[in-house]
């Protein structure tokens, strides 16, 4: 999103400059071109940080990164940490505080203020901290800020005090209103995620059916995800006027991508395992691969994705037959089938997929990610699975709509936004876990049954997912409707 909203916004005539860490990294980039660095007081004393400009996919975005060893608390080039349970969030939330106080002197600085800043999940929500209780900010007071929720899931809680990654460690001289910062859970936990939501001027999810679902208390019983915690100060700002859903887009600019036959996608999958070199997940990938037949089987599903929780549960969920779901689609496919899957993430859920790989002859578990196998994947695949527990929008089913491959998905979020059941795609649901689990195996019975049954039936749902558009033009019209232009207004009039 931050690479393509941007550019839409700017191409709608604001022009757009994107702040970001470098993360060792990006600063190093070819064309970075170092500007006046900037002070930034942190920790209770001052921090010079260096600020470059780095060019990107457009020309009409600046792109500002900020390069400190703080930023880079272990590894170059590593976005997020994991840290252990007892202390979640402790690393990054010492490194997105610090970006968020050197972004904060940054704008200060600036001899020309933005007409408005947009601030991104709980890894910015510290400006807007810094923007209500930090008077070492007055132009950063008087400039409107919007807030947007990617992922309501993670909210990068720490606590108030007490710790050395705690708001009182890193703004030790901050003087604040603990009602507006506090965990609706803890009142002496920071939670970055609701303070954004109580303190920015509008906020939005990234789907309109999501925005709704995120103002009603999860029910684990049921299977639903949906405020976590948060839903009271989302029903608020709702009530107010203030809480929109905005679909995220994708980009069309290129041509689908042309399928690759079966001998060349089983090459891309070996290519690519062994280059990432030699462990038990990639042998068993290996292994499989090399007893598949030379013959295209009649069915090819695919699933890219994070391997996480919110996009495995279903997978493991157990439904009526004792087994998973997963099993069960890989015994109804039996030797007419393959299911390629391409992620990594949580190590339990790589270790149930890797359990499973190695005693089936039909599923192929690449652990990692290759942005070329991925494209590959969309473009010639059969059937995207993409069964998320939740889904705040999902890009990986637009993906592959954009290259003709229908998509099965589980009917929340951002997915009922952008399926149309037996129009476009397939849509499971359920009112618990097991039933929703169920509901995934026999809606992917159905789909294959189709395929193989009623050809123009689902020639029809290929050419409707290829000709489907959630274009980033038609978000970046509803942001600056929404957001932009509503302050510039206010400001003007």
């Amino acid at each position: 999103m931050i690479r393509e909203l941007p550019a839409a916004v700017a191409a709608a005539g604001w022009p757009a400059t994107v702040l970001t860490p470098s993360y060792g990294l990006l600063h190093q980039n070819p064309g970075a071109q170092e500007i006046d660095p900037v002070v930034t007081e942190f920790r209770g004393r001052p921090w010079d940080v260096r600020v470059f400009v780095v060019p990107g996919s457009s020309r009409h975005v600046r792109n500002v990164v900020f390069d400190h060893k703080l930023l880079v608390p272990t590894d170059t080039g590593v976005v997020y940490h994991d840290d252990d349970g007892a202390r979640p969030y402790a690393t990054d939330g010492n490194k997105f505080a610090f970006f968020c106080a050197a972004a904060a002197s940054w704008i200060e600085s600036r001899r020309s203020p933005p007409a408005a800043i947009h601030l991104h999940d709980w890894h910015a929500a510290v400006l807007a901290v810094l923007r209500e209780f930090d008077p070492g900010f007055p132009q950063l007071s008087a400039i409107p800020q919007y807030f947007t929720i990617h992922n309501l899931a993670y909210q990068g809680q720490r606590p108030l005090r007490g710790d050395e990654s705690s708001l009182e460690e890193w703004f030790p001289k901050l003087r604040y209103d603990s009602e507006q910062l506090a965990d609706p859970q803890g009142r002496q936990t920071f939670n970055p995620m609701a303070a954004a939501i109580r303190l920015t001027d509008r906020v939005n999810a990234v789907s309109p059916t999501y925005a709704k679902e995120i103002q009603q208390p999860s029910d684990p019983s049921s299977g639903f995800v949906g405020g976590e915690g948060l839903e009271a100060d989302l029903q608020r700002r709702a009530a107010e006027g203030e809480l929109f859903g905005i679909l995220n887009g994708c980009d069309y600019s290129n041509s689908p991508t042309t399928p690759l036959r079966w001998q060349n996608l089983l090459a891309l999958c070996k290519q690519t395992l062994l280059g990432w070199g030699d462990d038990s997940y990639h042998q068993v990938a290996l292994q499989t691969l090399g007893k598949l037949s030379r013959r295209r089987p009649l069915h090819v599903l695919t699933s890219v994705g994070r391997v996480v929780d919110q996009k495995m549960r279903l997978f493991f969920e157990k439904t009526d037959t004792g087994q998973t779901a997963l099993r069960d689609i890989l015994d109804d496919l039996g030797d007419s089938g393959v299911f390629v899957l391409l992620g990594s993430g949580e190590s339990r859920y790589e270790e149930h997929l890797l359990a499973i790989a190695r005693k089936s002859t039909n599923f192929v578990y690449c652990r990692g990610y290759s942005e070329r196998l991925g494209d590959a994947l969309y473009a010639s695949g059969d059937l995207f699975l993409m069964p998320s527990s939740f889904e705040p929008c999902g890009i990986s089913q637009m993906l592959a709509m954009r290259d003709g491959q229908p998509c099965l998905v589980h009917g929340v979020g951002g997915l009922c936004d952008t399926i149309d059941d037996g129009v476009n795609g397939f849509i499971f649901e359920g009112v618990d876990p097991r039933d929703q689990a169920n509901g995934f195996v026999e809606c992917v019975e159905s789909a294959l049954q189709m395929r193989r049954d009623d050809p123009l039936h689902w020639q029809t749902i290929r050419n409707n997912a290829l000709a489907a558009r959630f274009d980033w033009p038609s978000s970046a019209k509803q942001y600056v409707k929404l957001f932009y232009e509503r302050h510039d207004a206010n400001r003007n009039g």
